[in-house]
């Protein structure tokens, strides 16, 4: 989460999503269909498709929060996590292709009732966003990225817990989809942006997309012996 982790606090927390999100099978429809403190250069090579300067700028310090590089291995920037991210606000994902989006609609719905919101993925992220940025410039006198560490910090953490009133949408309905998307582009097949060079998959020993370890299911504790295999077949 947002706090700097530490070993092995981060490596389990991180394992732990794989298993609540499978690498292969968290992929959006818009990928199927396709076959610090501040932010660093590893983003900045890519040329966003759908999100403004400003959202990109907030997404790469966001997500840098979220899952930071330590010395276990690559964070958020460096895996490609902002690439990820807005190749699927472009695709069936993130126009909520598949989603049930009439009404009515009801915000203030526990969240083991389902989505209740009238915001498709693409819309969710830029009206949170701009109204995020808004909070910042009244509470801080700057935008989220142009915010300190630890202030990016506090702030993932009141939308978190809900405690930054959004105009129009609830504040931990947004965290929830930004960590949410997070953790898939972390641990996605890197043929969708994210995990570059399968670092998150070579931290966790992950095989990627290997057609047989099952010997290895019944050795808990050794060391997986080979590099992990990437969709297209990279070895990397």
């Amino acid at each position: 989460m947002p706090n700097q982790p530490r070993s092995p606090s981060r490596r389990i927390f991180l394992r732990q999503s794989l298993v609540a999100v499978p690498a292969v099978s968290l992929l959006g429809s818009s990928a199927l269909a396709q076959s610090q403190g501040a932010a660093t250069t590893p983003a900045a090579a890519y040329a966003p498709r759908y999100f403004t300067a400003p959202e990109w700028e907030f997404l790469q310090a966001a997500v840098d929060r979220l899952i930071p590089a330590n010395e276990d291995g690559p964070g958020a920037l460096e895996a490609g996590v902002p690439e990820f991210i807005d190749r699927e606000m472009e695709g069936a994902y993130g126009h909520g292709g598949f989603w049930y989006m009439q009404g009515p609609f009801v915000p203030d719905t526990p969240p083991t009732l389902g989505y209740q919101l009238r915001f498709i993925p693409r819309d969710l992220y830029r009206t949170a966003i701009a109204a995020i940025d808004d909070w910042c410039q009244k509470q801080h006198g700057k935008k989220f990225a142009a915010l300190s560490p630890d202030d990016r910090d506090q702030v993932l953490h009141q939308l978190e817990k809900g405690d930054i009133k959004l105009e129009q949408l609830p504040a931990t309905a947004f965290f929830s989809q930004l960590l949410a998307n997070t953790k898939e582009g972390y641990f996605a097949d890197p043929m969708y942006g994210g995990n570059k060079h399968m670092g998150a998959w070579k931290m966790i020993g992950f095989p990627g997309a290997r057609a047989d370890f099952a010997d290895w299911i019944e050795q808990p504790g050794k060391v997986y012996p080979l590099a992990p295999v990437s969709i297209e077949g990279d070895k990397s």
